[in-house]
């Protein structure tokens, strides 16, 4: 029986182009080659397509948004820098009346502490006059016996009151050698009595001697024994240092 030859033809071309297809469509698929395997007799057609970008789409609302995003951003660092510069001023300003509040309480401290040692001074100084005058009038008050012992006494409390050195053995010693404790004792013999000016009293002081050196609050008699005394105190103390370093005729 004879061969039909276009059975056999078309039945390799088929295969053929069904190869081709296949080989296509496996090894060119991602160039996006496309192969289309027809029937025998029709023509094969292949096309190659370029992959076309996808539209990329922009709208002024995306715009817009954008923006608006950035604008409140900055409004929002803006706001921010503000709320810091008031933090720092409101801190600042705290501070300044910190210290304006500590420098006040200072000074009123100060001013306080120095009303306070006002007040202490003149305490102090009401309370050494009224000691004083305590003391005045204790003095006012105090009697002596009228006697040698109550005269040298009086004497050292005068001379207490002018800072004058003496002792009580001092002056008992010295008016012992002078006038054996005599307030009238008078010397009409020594060189003072030759040239008018004897001495008298207790200590034997010469006029002009116990006017010089007559102690304030004393009788201005020469012959009164606590004013004879103290006088020549007074005036031992300035030559001699005190009337315990004299121990003869002065």
């Amino acid at each position: 029986m004879p061969k039909n030859i276009f059975s056999r033809g078309r039945s390799r071309t088929l295969t053929r182009h069904h190869k081709i297809a296949m080989a296509g469509v496996a090894t060119l698929g991602a160039a996006a080659i496309g192969f289309s395997a027809v029937p025998s007799g029709a023509s094969t057609k292949t096309t190659t397509e370029a992959a076309q970008p996808a539209a990329v789409a922009f709208s002024t609302e995306q715009i817009k948004d954008v923006k608006a995003s950035v604008t409140d951003q900055m409004a929002g660092a803006s706001l921010k820098a503000e709320q810091i510069a008031a933090k720092k001023k409101a801190d600042a300003e705290a501070a300044a009346k910190k210290k304006a509040a500590a420098e006040a309480a200072k000074k009123k401290a100060a001013e306080a502490a120095k009303k306070k040692a006002e007040a202490a001074r003149k305490a102090k100084e009401a309370a050494s006059r009224d000691a004083k005058r305590a003391e005045a009038k204790k003095a006012a008050k105090k009697s002596y016996p009228n006697n040698l012992d109550g005269w040298i006494r009086e004497s050292l409390d005068i001379l207490k009151k002018h800072d004058i050195p003496a002792s009580y053995d001092g002056i008992h010693r010295n008016i012992m050698r002078e006038s054996s404790g005599n307030p009238k004792a008078i010397n009409n013999w020594d060189i003072n009595a030759i040239n008018g000016i004897p001495s008298k009293g207790l200590l034997q002081v010469i006029p002009p001697t116990f006017k010089a050196y007559h102690v304030p609050g004393t009788s201005w008699d020469i012959y009164n024994p606590v004013a004879n005394i103290t006088a020549a105190c007074n005036y031992a103390a300035d030559k001699y240092g005190s009337m315990d370093n004299v121990n003869s005729a002065y």
